[in-house]
């Protein structure tokens, strides 16, 4: 199962190690990066958080390897 990665809020005198955490679910923005639609994504099991605006590059990158591999396994 894929998980999508998010930066964590920073708070004014807390220091973390971290600055990402596991999301809720990939952003609507990141499923048309890369090339899936709405549906295609809930046929794989893929979660999907409709609030969330922002793309990040690994999950996009994350999100095609994932459509590729069931390319292939379609075959």
């Amino acid at each position: 199962m894929v998980e999508p990665i998010v930066k964590r809020p920073h708070y004014r005198f807390e220091i973390r190690k971290k600055d990402t955490k596991v999301g809720k679910g990939f952003s609507l923005k990141e499923l048309k990066e890369s090339g899936l639609s709405v549906q295609e994504a809930k046929k794989l099991g893929i979660r999907i958080d409709k609030r969330r605006k922002t793309s990040y590059p690994e999950n996009v990158e994350a999100l095609k390897k994932l459509k590729e591999q069931e390319k292939k396994q379609a075959q």
